[in-house]
């Protein structure tokens, strides 16, 4: 099924936008009360419950991070907030599952040489390395939970100047779940298709009048639905304390641990030399598993501690500090299917397809470790100058990121099987050696930055920032220190108390080696592994949007236009052949979103992107890829999830996601086909303490391909699914 508009995108984008401000214009304006002396922007209206990070139902209002000193509504940036409510709606148990249906964000494979785990596209870039938790920055690729989350947090643009190298296309912040000052306690259990189980439980214990301790579990096992014994196996233990909640001095500790044992599945082998007319997926039984069910493994393994300090100094400014040790541990041997076994001209079944076509299994393995120390202060609040508000944030931010592998030897080797009848069960006859534990490299980074958002009135603010950084990458062969000064500018005026209409510019620096050990050979010359005697990549990007809170103030809408523009990327000079910053490319983009209440029974998160994701220069070898279309990327997104209570004990929700084709390799030869997704779900609350959920996710079955890694296989996503999750909570 097509979702293509008719209108030219430059048209179209010209016209929802011109309509939105239009609406926003003419909507009555709510009454402003006149200051003659210091101008304050009035403070949301909350109504209903509220937590901490300024989420309500489906209607989030304020970014986590202290270097958003205002609310969402008057941030002149495109963030988008996923809440713990729609994530539990959802039935998502990771932020995979969270990010595949999240317009604006498509998925990127592993495949060895670039490691297995959480790999997004944000606007068109890569941001497998601008993934933070709680604002730090978790520089693993691993796969991340979400029985410890509170919301997932994704900022759009190039965002160097908040987050550091990197953020092109933008970023991902994890919030994660922190004690409160009231007791409670929910455990929950599901059940559903192929055996899949899931156990989860959230305690939290208020000890005195400032102190509260809150722990959360997870157990989850079973197989994927859809694919033949692709098992999943995983734990997870959160503690956390905290100190002085309500008092000038706040101290809270936490740590996490994650264990994850599912069974590595690389999809369908993809790419054919031997009928390369074909440029999508070839299609056999969807249960077809690949791998080898007796040899293929992954653990991985993720440890998490952090303290964070705050204090008050007075009654308008504050500092904190963030210290925070990971260790990370990603040890897996699996199947890189493949048609290698099929070359150009070769003939017979690799030719024609048919039913004695054969298939390639090759071993991938690795043994990769990363130890991080981040330390991470900030003072922020508030003072004016004269009739002007400021908001300021100011930070120092030091970081080491050491990087470690084993060698891997002895592996099953490579085999041929039948592609349309595989038969995962083969017994293989290895032992695996392993080498000793060496040091791949670090990353080192020291950086300063400064915020400040002016409030000239009520109608009128800007915000501005800059941040330096100074990076340094060693792989223990190679090193390289760069300096990147990136900044923020942003212009927002409010016709209205309820609404607001934004410019905004920012930079972004991506130096090379930013993803060191992350990245294989097969991402290119543009690939940001290797360390080359090169400058950081620039980027550069402008926003215009607007931002209304309507229906009561319980539902935002939004609605921006963008244009980022790479203009020095890697590239290979097409007269030495070395790699240079010869390169270009550019994402133009349209994006709209709903989220909030309608009615008081009626919810709905919505949104729609547009992206036009162009190579303008790109040189790999001798290949010449000016014009084309940037690989990994749909053009067109779009999800709506929508709930409305039926009778006070009765929720029903449904939700469509729609991904269009996406190129895989720079030639914009292969594809991977477009697909819409349908997903329901039914609540009763039997009473204040018990409940019960049932999901339904993909209902038509559809053959989703999450990913390709540059067409040599395409993972494919689950099938059809069904859970049903029983839930006991008291306060």
């Amino acid at each position: 099924m097509s979702f293509v508009s008719s209108v030219p995108p430059r048209r179209f984008a010209e016209t929802v936008l011109s309509a939105a401000l239009f609406a926003a214009l003419t909507s009555p304006v709510i009454a402003q009360t006149a200051n003659p002396g210091v101008t304050e922007l009035q403070s949301i209206k909350v109504q209903g419950s509220e937590d901490a990070n300024g989420i309500e139902g489906f209607q989030a209002h304020k970014a986590q991070s202290v270097k958003f000193s205002e609310t969402l509504l008057n941030t002149p940036r495109s963030i988008t907030v996923i809440p713990e409510e729609v994530i539990k709606d959802r039935g998502a148990t990771s932020l995979q599952d969270v990010l595949r249906t999240t317009p604006g964000i498509t998925l990127g494979s592993g495949e060895g040489g670039t490691p297995v785990g959480d790999r997004p596209f944000i606007r068109g870039y890569e941001a497998s390395t601008d993934i933070f938790i709680d604002g730090v920055r978790d520089y693993s690729r691993g796969s991340h939970e979400t029985f410890n989350l509170e919301s997932v947090e994704v900022l759009k643009g190039p965002s160097s100047a908040y987050t550091g190298r990197g953020g092109t296309g933008g970023s991902l912040n994890l919030v994660t779940k922190s004690p409160k000052l009231k007791d409670f306690f929910q455990v929950e259990a599901g059940y559903g298709t192929s055996d899949q189980y899931r156990l989860t439980a959230d305690g939290n214990y208020a000890f005195s009048d400032t102190g509260a301790i809150r722990l959360n579990l997870m157990r989850m096992g079973g197989d994927v639905a859809g694919r033949d014994g692709v098992t999943i196996d995983r734990w997870g233990i959160a503690p956390s304390i905290a100190f002085g909640l309500g008092t000038p001095t706040r101290v809270t500790l936490s740590y996490s641990h994650l264990e994850n044992k599912d069974m590595p599945d690389l999809g369908f082998p993809f790419r054919n030399a031997a009928n390369p007319d074909r440029v999508t997926p070839l299609e056999a039984d969807r249960d077809n598993f690949y791998g080898r069910h007796q040899v293929d493994f992954r653990e991985y393994t993720a440890d998490t501690a952090t303290a964070q300090i705050e204090h008050d100094l007075n009654e308008r400014f504050t500092v904190r500090n963030v210290t925070r040790y990971g260790k990370t541990l990603n040890h897996y041997l699996m199947t890189r299917p493949s048609f290698d076994n099929c070359k150009a001209n070769s003939g017979g079944a690799c030719a024609s397809e048919g039913e004695s076509l054969l298939f390639t299994r090759s071993d991938r393995a690795r043994w990769r470790s990363s130890e991080s120390l981040l330390n991470q202060t900030d003072v922020y609040g508030t003072f004016t100058t004269g009739t002007l508000k400021h908001d300021v944030v100011a930070g120092l931010e030091f970081s080491k990121e050491d990087i470690y592998n084993r060698s891997i030897t002895g592996t099953p080797g490579s085999d041929t099987d039948s592609f349309y009848n595989p038969n995962p069960n083969r017994s293989y006859s290895y032992s695996l050696n392993y080498g000793s534990k060496t040091k791949a490299g670090d990353i080192k980074t020291r950086s300063a930055y400064i915020f400040d958002t002016i409030a000239f009135n009520e109608q009128w603010s800007v915000n501005g920032g800059v941040r330096f950084d100074r990076f340094e990458v060693d792989n223990t062969q190679e090193s390289r220190k760069d300096d990147m000064w990136n900044y923020q500018l942003g212009v927002v005026y409010k016709p209205a108390r309820n609404g607001s209409i934004y410019l905004s510019y920012g930079t972004s620096s991506n130096p090379t080696g930013e993803n060191l050990g992350q990245a294989g050979g097969a991402d290119g010359p543009a690939g940001g592994a290797a360390i080359r005697d090169l400058k950081p990549e620039r980027s550069y990007s402008w926003e215009l949007g607007t931002k209304w809170d309507v229906a009561d103030e319980k539902l935002s809408l939004t609605a921006a236009i963008f244009q980022t523009d790479k203009k020095d990327a890697r590239s290979t000079d097409p007269l030495t052949g070395d790699v240079s910053l010869s390169g270009s490319n550019r994402v133009r983009g349209l994006e709209l979103g709903a989220a909030g209440a309608i009615t008081p029974n009626w919810n709905v998160w919505a949104g729609y992107t547009y992206l036009d994701p162009k190579i303008k220069k790109y040189r790999s070898g001798n290949n010449v890829f000016d014009g084309k279309q940037m690989k990994f990327i749909s053009k067109q997104s779009f999800n709506v999830w929508t709930t409305y209570k039926v009778m006070p004990e009765l929720t029903l929700g449904a939700g469509a996601t729609f991904v269009g084709k996406r190129f895989v390799d720079d030639a914009n030869q292969l594809k991977l086909p477009s697909y819409w997704r349908y997903d329901a779900m039914a609540r009763y609350d039997l009473n204040k303490n018990v409940s019960f959920q049932f999901n339904v996710n993909n209902i038509s079955n559809v053959r989703m391909y999450d990913a390709s890694h540059v067409g040599l296989f395409a993972n494919v996503g689950p099938g059809r699914s069904y859970m049903f999750n029983a839930s006991y909570r008291f306060e």
